[in-house]
């Protein structure tokens, strides 16, 4: 039985729909027959995977900034979406300290926004807002952080994204729990890769537009270690998530993880050969120069309560995730006309015999 079929001919609304995860989860949403109205301010990246996918063609899409109230809920309004998934934000740490105001606006007040939305919305509704794993005040301990762990960041983005957090749950303790009709959860994810990230500053993105020239990709450090995870596992957790809310009205206003089910995190070194065992022409040097911005140390999550509640946990092991998100970026830079998103979303769903 495919229960995703919930979503089938549902009005839903995605902010930040062109990004990275924003565009694997219109596309899967697509795929299981949702009427999709997307927000976004502007294109992430240069490629990008949502004008690259044929198939998201004809998702109806407007161009706004989610800082702009008024026409944030006359959208909204007009639209009556059954679920809204939240991910617009600014992602990036780099440009976070390089412009932490419109940092702050994009990912607080873009989230207030949405709250004072929700506080006047008579439909039912489902929401999910995802903000980030960066939200825990990170003292690079060992032990995997757990949903009730301090907020905070040392940075623009981590503070921005623990301020949206403070922010939804003071939102829900003072309207939205007393709402019969709206019920919302937050998703805070790990380490995600996967094809169609283009991103600056991050491993694959850098490695891929290295190697696309033929170029040794230059590395900070080797011997860092990541929680690896593929973006479709995490998009299927957040459907998961929005799928949960219609049964189990408890999880009403919880926060959830998605973090690797495995306890062992890979090496950067490790992800390399593991990526070069698909793609074995490629190379890499360690780079001699110091960092250029501090980067946090490694930081777990702890998704227990996410397998408790939501029955989620990742089921791909680490050299399927490379191998996906390796396979994807090589056929791209090898056929340009060729997009194989579609391909591996199939294919994962097959793993729980869910045929698309």
């Amino acid at each position: 039985m495919n229960k995703f079929k919930i979503f089938n001919k549902k009005k839903i609304l995605i902010t930040g729909h062109t990004g990275f995860k924003g565009s694997w989860l219109t596309l899967c949403l697509k795929l299981f027959g949702a009427k999709i109205l997307g927000i976004s301010k502007n294109f992430t990246s240069n490629p990008s995977h949502y004008k690259l996918c044929p198939e998201l063609k004809k998702v109806k899409s407007i161009k706004l900034d989610i800082k702009e109230l008024i026409k944030f809920r006359k959208i909204v309004n007009k639209f009556k979406p059954d679920y809204i998934f939240h991910l617009a934000a600014q992602a990036y740490v780099k440009k976070s300290l390089n412009d932490p105001i419109d940092t702050w606006k994009s990912n607080t007040l873009g989230t207030l926004n949405l709250l004072e939305i929700l506080r006047h919305y008579k439909k039912k509704i489902n929401v999910v807002i995802i903000t980030s794993d960066k939200v825990y005040y990170n003292v690079e301990k060992k032990e995997a952080y757990k949903e009730s762990d301090t907020l905070g960041g040392k940075d623009p983005y981590s503070a921005s994204k623990a301020g949206a957090e403070i922010a939804i749950k003071s939102y829900y303790e003072s309207y939205l729990r007393h709402k019969k009709n709206i019920y919302f959860a937050v998703a805070r994810a790990g380490n995600v890769i996967g094809g169609g990230d283009w991103s600056n500053d991050r491993l694959i993105p850098d490695c891929v537009k290295a190697w696309s020239k033929n170029k040794p990709v230059m590395i900070r450090n080797l011997s860092s270690t990541r929680p690896w995870q593929h973006v479709i596992e995490v998009i299927n957790g957040y459907l998961e998530l929005a799928i949960k809310l219609n049964k189990k009205k408890n999880i009403n206003g919880e926060t959830f993880n998605f973090g690797p089910s495995t306890k062992k995190n890979y090496k950067v070194e490790d992800c390399l050969k593991e990526i070069k065992k698909n793609w074995p022409d490629v190379k890499w040097k360690k780079e001699k120069k110091t960092n250029r911005f501090k980067e946090a140390g490694l930081l777990k999550l702890d998704s227990k309560k996410t397998l408790k509640h939501l029955n989620w946990k990742t089921i791909m092991p680490f050299n399927e995730t490379i191998k996906f998100t390796s396979e994807w970026y090589k056929n791209f830079y090898n056929n340009k006309a060729q997009i194989i998103t579609v391909r591996q979303i199939k294919k994962y769903y097959q793993k729980f015999n869910i045929n698309i």
